[in-house]
C-alpha cells in the first residue's frame, strides 16, 4: 500500500499542468464521444475510466484493441478523441491501432508508463503514468502502475466535471436505481402514504381507539387532523413514552398525547431533502414526517425513513 500511495504522489507532481490541460480540451472537443483502448491490465483501467466518463457527463466507450481491427472499429466514429493505455508504451496493438485512428480524424491522448517508447512519441497529448517500481514483491505485477494510470483518469474525470459545470443532479440522471439518484430525482409526493393509508384521528379520540387505527394502519404513527388540516401527530415512539409515564394511558384522549408541533416536509421536496430534515431534527431525529401542501397547508400524509431508502 506504500508504494502504491508513494508511486501516485510521485505521478501527481510531475503531472504536466499544460498537457493535464490540452488533454482537457480535445475531450471537450470530441464530436461524439470518448474511446479508451488498452489490453491487459490496462485494458482494465481503460474500462474502469471509460465507465467514470460516461456517469459524469462525458460519454465514453472502451475498445479492445485486437478486437478493433476485426469489426469492434465501428464504435470510433470520426472525429472521436481517443485515450491509449500503455505501461510499456510499445504496446503491438495499439502502435497498429494509432494510424487506423488517425485516417478517421482521431486525436489521441496517452497514458504512458514509458516515455521512451514508441507510443510516447506519437500522441498528442503524452501524460506521463510511470512508476519507479510496482508494489509487489517480484516486483513486475501491475499495482502501482494500474493505481497510478486509474487516479489520472479520475483526475480527467473530475476536471471534465468542472469544465462543463457538472451538477449532482445530472449525476443522479446516470444512477437513477442508486440511493443518491433515488435521493435526488425522486420527491416525496412520490412515494409518501396517502391520507387514506394513513391513521387518522381527531382530538377527542380516545388511546384505545388511536392504539387500535394505528395497528390498522402501521405506518409508525397516527395523525390528528381537523377538515385538511393537521393539528399534531402521535408517534410509535410516543406511545411508548406515554406507557411509561401514565398509568392510565387508556383513559386519556388523543389532545393529551400528540405532538402539536410536528416537523413537516413539502411533497415538492426530494427525498434527500426530507431524509436531511429526518437527520438534522433537534434534539433527536425523527423516521417519519407528515406531508403538508406549502400554500393550503393540506394534510397529504405520510412519509418515512423505509419509504427514502427502500420505495
Amino acid at each position: 500500500m506504500l508504494k502504491e500511495s508513494q508511486a501516485l504522489e510521485l505521478a501527481a507532481s510531475r503531472l504536466d499542468e499544460k498537457s493535464f490541460s490540452l488533454a482537457l480540451d480535445l475531450l471537450m472537443q470530441t464530436a461524439h464521444k470518448v474511446v479508451v483502448t488498452g489490453i491487459g491490465k490496462s485494458g482494465h483501467v481503460g474500462k474502469k475510466i471509460a465507465a467514470t466518463l460516461s456517469s459524469t457527463g462525458t460519454p465514453a466507450a472502451f475498445l479492445h484493441p485486437s478486437e478493433a481491427v476485426h469489426g469492434d472499429l465501428g464504435i470510433h466514429q470520426n472525429g472521436d478523441t481517443v485515450i491509449f493505455l500503455s505501461n510499456s508504451g510499445s504496446t503491438p496493438e495499439l502502435i497498429f491501432l494509432e494510424p487506423v485512428l488517425r485516417s478517421r480524424n482521431a486525436k489521441i491522448i496517452g497514458l504512458i508508463g514509458n516515455k521512451e517508447g514508441i507510443l510516447a512519441n506519437k500522441m498528442d497529448v503524452f501524460l506521463d503514468a510511470s512508476t519507479k517500481e510496482e508494489a509487489d514483491s517480484l516486483g513486475i505485477v501491475p499495482t502501482a502502475s494500474f493505481a497510478v494510470a486509474s487516479s489520472i483518469g479520475d483526475a480527467i474525470a473530475s476536471a471534465l466535471m468542472l469544465r462543463k459545470g457538472f451538477s449532482a443532479n445530472e449525476y443522479a440522471q446516470t444512477h437513477p436505481a442508486g440511493q443518491l439518484g433515488r435521493n435526488l430525482i425522486l420527491r416525496v409526493g412520490d412515494v409518501l402514504h396517502p391520507r387514506s393509508n394513513v391513521a387518522t384521528l381527531n382530538q377527542d379520540t380516545s388511546m384505545k381507539k388511536a392504539i387500535i387505527e394505528m395497528s390498522k394502519y402501521p405506518r409508525g404513527a397516527a395523525c390528528v387532523v381537523e377538515g385538511e388540516k393537521l393539528l399534531g401527530i402521535i408517534t410509535d415512539g410516543d406511545l411508548r413514552r406515554a406507557l411509561h409515564d401514565q398509568s392510565e394511558l387508556l383513559k386519556l384522549n388523543v389532545s393529551e398525547i400528540m405532538n402539536r408541533d410536528p416537523m413537516v416536509v413539502s411533497p415538492q421536496a426530494s427525498l434527500g431533502q426530507a431524509l436531511e430534515l429526518m437527520e438534522k431534527r433537534s434534539p433527536s431525529p425523527v423516521s417519519i414526517l407528515p406531508v403538508l401542501e406549502p400554500k393550503s397547508q393540506k394534510f397529504l400524509g405520510l412519509i418515512s425513513l423505509h419509504d427514502i431508502y427502500n420505495g
